[in-house]
């Protein structure tokens, strides 16, 4: 089933908007966790959009999936910057015997 560029921007604006609302649902406790299951999702949309480019169907896409490797990767660096950092509040800051 092909999908044209309008139902997908619905689907898209729908994922956003429910993945917006569970997210904001989620206790404070639990963000470290969910970090850390967000970076190994968004480490697999970065296997998709490596896919997606390699496929080199039009430049429009490859442009556009290029776009995607760069915005997933950081967001993988990024989070797993924030996580170590929310992991290091953990820790104790007296030193060790």
């Amino acid at each position: 089933m092909k999908m044209d560029l309008l139902t997908s921007l619905y689907v898209f604006m729908l994922a956003a908007f429910i993945g917006f609302e569970v997210i904001r649902q989620i206790s404070p406790l639990l963000h470290t966790p969910l970090m850390s299951l967000t970076n190994a999702l968004d480490a697999i949309a970065v296997v998709g959009a490596i896919l997606l480019t390699g496929e080199h169907r039009s430049t429009l896409s490859t442009i556009l999936g290029a776009l995607a490797i760069v915005a997933a990767t950081s967001n993988v660096v990024g989070g797993f910057l924030i996580t170590d950092r929310m992991l290091k509040m953990f820790k104790s800051s007296s030193p060790k015997k």
